[in-house]
């Protein structure tokens, strides 16, 4: 039962690690640390009383992807997550997101393929629909051309698999679409780490109530929503892992339709920026410092995800509400601070 997690140091892939561990699977992480950091092992250990196997190594090496293929020739799964993510990075650099997200996608597939047979989870994203027509967004939602070379890369990603699985029946894919994963393991022993500005909402509304960012910009208040700001679907990390499990356990367990199979990942519910701030203060009981700015292009105006798919047929279902996910980030954030 040996799964090989790539990127299993990074935020999403260490908490999959855990709940893959807690399930009985024995873990093999390959991680670059290009995003990451060695010291998340020891907290991978300290929550499942078991440190996985690690190989750190860049998998744009084909010979290296080769190499370790035939040393853990008794993989049965990969869960890929090792792929650069920064959107405004991409578009200055989209060479680097071509090699890095597809090439090693590419060398990861040409190696299931000469074992005749394994299970694969892709890391891909809701960024696949663009602005998308309908609320809440189903499965069958039109693909809608890539605003940057980093959405571009899930796309193309997507088809990569979708076209081998065609040839090749032997390999089973699932390609999970997530919303937006926040929050952290509820021991404090593993959650984000953004190296350099945060990206993302979350860590910079922790890292500005903590006092290491000045004040938050809110991009836009003038969108056509509730209370002007964007809105999206922010998902506990925790409950975002155990859906891989759950998408491991169904190929491995033969319960596919087809070979190869999409699951949006969201709660289903749509969160404002203002409301998640407005969470922020709930859970910290401390005021944020924030300033309405401009809109930042290429921001969509809303997204969140119809579950019906992944509840009834996948068997899993979101349980944190964004209180829950918001605090255990504030608690990390007060952790990794101290």
């Amino acid at each position: 039962m040996k799964i090989l997690v790539t990127g299993g140091l990074g935020f999403i892939g260490s908490h999959t690690v855990v709940e893959l561990q807690n399930e009985g699977f024995e873990v093999v992480i390959v991680d670059n640390l290009s995003n990451s950091s060695i010291d998340v092992l020891n907290g991978i250990e300290a929550i499942t009383g078991k440190k996985p196997i690690f190989e750190e190594f860049d998998l744009r090496d084909k010979a290296k992807v080769q190499d370790f293929f035939q040393k853990h020739s008794d993989i049965i799964g990969v869960i890929h997550f090792a792929a650069s993510k920064a959107v405004g990075e991409s578009v200055q650099n989209p060479l680097l997101y071509y090699e890095n997200n597809l090439g090693v996608l590419v060398y990861i597939l040409q190696e299931l393929k000469k074992k005749g047979g394994a299970s694969f989870i892709f890391s891909s994203s809701c960024t696949v629909y663009g602005q998308a027509d309908e609320m809440p967004i189903t499965e069958a939602a039109p693909v809608k051309p890539a605003e940057s070379p980093y959405g571009n890369t899930k796309q193309v990603g997507e088809e990569i698999i979708r076209d081998t699985c065609k040839v090749h029946p032997e390999i089973k894919a699932i390609a999970l679409r997530y919303f937006n994963p926040i929050g952290a393991h509820p021991s404090g022993k593993i959650g984000e780490l953004p190296i350099g500005v945060p990206q993302n909402l979350v860590p910079f509304i922790t890292q500005t109530g903590i006092g290491l960012r000045e004040q938050l910009s809110v991009f836009g208040d003038d969108y056509p929503t509730e209370d002007g700001t964007c809105i999206r679907d922010y998902i506990h990390v925790v409950d975002l892992a155990k859906a891989h499990v759950a998408a491991l356990q169904r190929l491995l367990e033969g319960k596919n339709e087809d070979n190869y199979e999409v699951f949006n990942l969201g709660t289903g519910t749509g969160s404002s920026v203002l409301e998640v701030i407005q969470s922020f203060e709930r859970v910290s009981g401390e005021k944020l410092n924030y300033k309405i700015v401009d809109r930042r292009p290429g921001d969509i105006i809303q997204a969140y995800a119809d579950t019906k798919k992944a509840n009834e047929v996948l068997g899993w279902k979101a349980k944190s509400s964004l209180d829950d996910a918001m605090k255990s980030a504030w608690e990390w954030e007060k952790i990794i601070r101290s």
